[in-house]
C-alpha cells in the first residue's frame, strides 16, 4: 500500500478530521437531523468564542473558567491517581508482606467501576470537590497499579542477579533498577489514566454540580442548547488530544536512554 510522499505525512491524521467535519457540515445544513440536535460546525465556533468571551450568561456556562476547573480537577485526580498507584505497586512488586496483605484487597475493588463508588463518595464527602476528586483518583488509579505490577515482575533477570551480587538494598534497587526499567509500563499505564481522569471528572461534576465543563455540558443538553453542549465536548477532545500529545511527548524525552 503506497504511502504519502514524507514531506505530506504530517497532513496524514488530518484527513480523517476533514472528512469528519465534512460529514458534520452536510449533516448540519442539510438537515439530515433536526438543529436543536445537531447545530452546524459555525454555530459550534460561534458557541466557543462567545462562551470565551465570557458567555451570554453570568453562570457557570462560562467556557473559559468551566474549562479551567475541569482541567485542574483531572490532573490533580491523575497525579493522586498516579502517585498512589505508583507507591502500591512498588509495594505489592517488592514485598511478598504487602503482596499477601493488600493484593486480595485491591483485587475485590479493581473490578468496581467507579460509578459504584459515587453514592460512598457522596456519602463521605458530600456533593462537594473533594467527591469528584476521590472519584477521579480511585477509578484512574488501577492502570498505573497495574502497569507497575507488571513491570517490576518483568525486570530483566541478569540486572537481579546483579543487584543481588552487589548487595543492594530493597529501596536502592527500585530506585536504580526497578523503576527506570519499569518506566515504559508506567508511562503508558499513567497516558491511559488521564483519559480516565478527564472522563471521571466530567461524571463528577455533572453529579455533584460542580463547576466545570461537565456541568455546563449538563446545562447546554438540558436547556437544549445544542451549539453550547457541541462546543462542550469540543473542548473535552481538545483536552484529550492535547494532555495525551503531551505525556507523548514526555515519554520520548524520559525513554531516550532506552534507544542510546
Amino acid at each position: 500500500m503506497k504511502s504519502f510522499p514524507p514531506y505530506l505525512s504530517i497532513f496524514e491524521p488530518l484527513f480523517m478530521l476533514f472528512a469528519l467535519l465534512l460529514m458534520w457540515w452536510l449533516a448540519s445544513h442539510g438537515e439530515w437531523v433536526n438543529r436543536v440536535f445537531l447545530p452546524t460546525p459555525e454555530a459550534t465556533w460561534q458557541a466557543l468564542v462567545i462562551g470565551f468571551q465570557g458567555g451570554q450568561r453570568n453562570d457557570a456556562a462560562e467556557l473559559g473558567l468551566a474549562t479551567q476547573l475541569t482541567c485542574v480537577r483531572m490532573i490533580l485526580g491523575w497525579g493522586l491517581a498516579s502517585l498512589i498507584g505508583i507507591a502500591l505497586g512498588v509495594m505489592i512488586g517488592m514485598s511478598e508482606i504487602a503482596r499477601a496483605w493488600i493484593a486480595p484487597t485491591l483485587e475485590f475493588l479493581r473490578p468496581l467501576p467507579a460509578s459504584a463508588v459515587l453514592p460512598l463518595a457522596i456519602s463521605i464527602f458530600g456533593l462537594s470537590a473533594g467527591m469528584v476528586l476521590f472519584v477521579v483518583a480511585f477509578g484512574a488509579m488501577w492502570p498505573v497499579l497495574l502497569a507497575t505490577v507488571q513491570g517490576l515482575a518483568n525486570v530483566e533477570p541478569r540486572l537481579r542477579e546483579v543487584a543481588a551480587n552487589l548487595q543492594m538494598t530493597r529501596w536502592s534497587y527500585v530506585k536504580k533498577i526497578g523503576l527506570p526499567s519499569t518506566l515504559p509500563d508506567i508511562i503508558s499505564g499513567m497516558r491511559l489514566s488521564m483519559t480516565i481522569s478527564l472522563i471521571l471528572a466530567v461524571v463528577g461534576e455533572m453529579i455533584a454540580s460542580q463547576a466545570g465543563l461537565g456541568q455546563a455540558i449538563l446545562l447546554a443538553a438540558r436547556s437544549f442548547r445544542a451549539s453550547e453542549l457541541f462546543a462542550g465536548i469540543v473542548l473535552l477532545g481538545l483536552i484529550g488530544f492535547v494532555s495525551n500529545a503531551l505525556l507523548a511527548s514526555a515519554e520520548l524525552r524520559l525513554l531516550r536512554w532506552q534507544k542510546n
